[in-house]
């Protein structure tokens, strides 16, 4: 009876433990900067005090290897896979570049012409684009063997180059098996802030055409931040594609994964069409010259808040269909009211307005398969 009651006593515990530890293991996934720091300091570490054991190198040159694991330590496995290989890469050349440099010397060539000639040929290699981030490690490396190798520069360059791609090859591991990072939620979350913000400039075109209101100055601040928040949504889903890369949770995740490119796709058309949609409606005004009667200027605004609420539905959202009937509807208010060529004196005014319309349409298409 005493075990039973302990045992029923202790399983609950267990659990509460198991709980908290998976809950603070998404929230340390979800800081990506700490998780990152702690990775890299985890790397370095077991970089160190595994160096030793790496053949042919000495172990007074065990300190490369955590240099290796902190160069290579980037928030995705992809990228750190990539710029390892890329610094091992200008390294190597370094190196050979350096042991070039000290054979001139032995041969009696003045040291101050044999420095000045790796430094200029490692800073020229450096700018070989398939390097990328290695390029700036192809002169240093040279430097720091020509000045530091001493009587051993074969001896003293194997380990620099063994001990430093021990480093890389421990970060990529660490990185990879420590809870190795997917940004697609980040991702989901800053497409969402981009839904948002095309919303609102839709929203406020829709009340500057109900209030006869439409001017550039009124949009310029909606325009700017539209922009940017589309550039650094952008960056962000490419850092989240990149992080799948690679990636064993990816699997996991590849219906996410799908989804935020079809977002992206669908946004950046309806950030696209939204600006076009402003500039259009500044050259209705001006081509008209104001004289959007009432009528149109109702419809044309419920046809673009009806749009830009269709645009805000959630995925999954029951409300879609009925809004996407409410966008349709409202966007054939707006072809009624606006008449036919034949009906209008300004034939101009008819064509922006025909744009407009064509525009909206347009916006409804892109949202209409999330429906």
């Amino acid at each position: 009876m005493a075990r039973d009651r302990w045992e029923e006593g202790t399983i609950p515990e267990r659990t509460r433990h198991l709980r908290r530890a998976v809950s603070y293991t998404a929230r340390l996934a979800n800081q990506p900067r700490l998780l990152l720091a702690i990775k890299t300091s985890l790397a370095a570490v077991l970089a160190w005090y595994l160096a030793p054991l790496i053949p042919f190198t000495e172990d007074q040159y065990s300190y490369y290897a955590p240099l290796g694991a902190l160069v290579t330590m980037h928030p995705t496995i992809a990228r750190s896979a990539r710029v390892g290989g890329q610094v091992l890469m200008g390294l190597a050349l370094g190196i050979a570049l350096s042991l070039c440099g000290i054979a001139a010397l032995r041969l009696g060539v003045p040291g101050g012409v044999v420095l000045g000639v790796v430094i200029g040929v490692g800073v020229l290699l450096g700018g070989w684009r398939l390097l990328g981030a290695g390029g700036d490690w192809v002169a240093l490396a040279a430097l720091f063997v020509l000045l530091a190798a001493g009587g051993d520069p074969e001896g003293f360059s194997i380990s620099y180059l063994g001990t430093t791609a021990f480093g890389v090859i421990v970060g990529i591991a660490v990185n990879l098996i420590v809870v190795p990072p997917l940004y697609l939620r980040r991702a989901s979350e800053r497409l969402s802030a981009l839904r948002d913000t095309v919303t609102d400039v839709l929203d406020d075109a829709a009340d500057a055409v109900a209030h006869d209101r439409i001017d550039a100055e009124r949009f310029s601040a909606g325009l700017v931040t539209l922009a940017q928040t589309r550039s650094a949504v952008t960056a962000d889903v490419d850092e989240a594609d990149e992080s799948a890369r690679a990636n064993p949770r990816r699997r996991r995740h590849q219906g996410e994964r799908e989804e935020n490119t079809r977002r992206m796709e669908a946004l950046e058309r309806s950030a696209f069409l939204t600006r076009d949609l402003v500039d259009l409606l500044l050259e209705l005004q001006a081509t008209d010259e104001g004289s959007l009667t009432a009528e149109v200027r109702d419809e044309l605004s419920r046809a673009i808040r009806c749009a830009s609420h269709l645009l805000a539905t959630p995925l999954g959202d029951d409300a879609a269909k009925d809004r996407l009937d409410e966008a349709n509807d409202a966007l054939a208010g707006y072809q009624r009211t606006l008449g036919t060529p034949a009906e209008r004196h300004d034939r101009s005014a008819f064509a922006t307005g025909a744009a407009v319309e064509l525009c909206l349409r347009r916006i409804i298409d892109v949202a209409r398969p999330f429906v």
